[in-house]
């Protein structure tokens, strides 16, 4: 029997330039387990991602009541600091972590999870392009897993980028399982 058949999570894009292959990979192996699979952004309407491509919007970030979903997740991409790295996405993430509600990011949207004090103790990967998330991380507190792909710490995933969205899904699931099993 497939546990998480009944979660909901949001996907999280920026409303320009985020990053397509994270978003269609994670979507995709979520909603093939059973998981309703909701996509918010900073702009209502459709989000334009890194390559063209567009994507319809459910609802913004400001809409989200985290108490109705099983997990927040943000998605990376070239756009994802200029349109996402604020102090809603920071209350969002807050609320997350205080209700231990499963929440993630991948690529460089993990910086707006740790500026956020969201990975704060725990360890964590991500986009490390310009040499500067391990700084990023040693300023909020975060351990930070160089050269891993994806990094699980309690209810918090984080993947390093698109080549890494299928485990980064994986992450999701798994940690949808265990909040279901305990």
């Amino acid at each position: 029997m497939n546990v998480v058949h009944d979660k909901k999570v949001v996907l999280i894009v920026a409303s320009e330039g985020y990053q397509p292959l994270e978003y269609e990979i994670t979507k995709n192996e979520l909603e093939a387990e059973g998981i309703e699979v909701l996509t918010a952004s900073d702009r209502a309407g459709g989000a334009v991602a890194s390559d063209g491509s567009t994507t319809p919007v459910d609802l913004t970030i400001d809409q989200l009541n985290i108490g109705s979903y099983d997990g927040i997740f943000f998605i990376g991409g070239s756009g994802a600091l200029d349109c996402l790295d604020h102090s809603t996405s920071y209350h969002l993430i807050a609320q997350a972590k205080d209700r231990k509600i499963p929440y993630g990011a991948i690529c460089i949207s993990t910086r707006i999870l740790a500026k956020a004090g969201g990975l704060t103790g725990k360890k964590a990967t991500g986009w490390d392009g310009d040499h500067a998330l391990s700084v990023i991380y040693k300023l909020n507190g975060v351990t930070y897993e160089e050269g891993k792909e994806m990094v699980t710490d309690e209810y918090v995933v984080t993947a390093s980028g698109p080549k890494s969205a299928k485990e980064f899904a994986q992450g999701i699931i798994r940690l949808l399982t265990i909040e279901t099993l305990s």
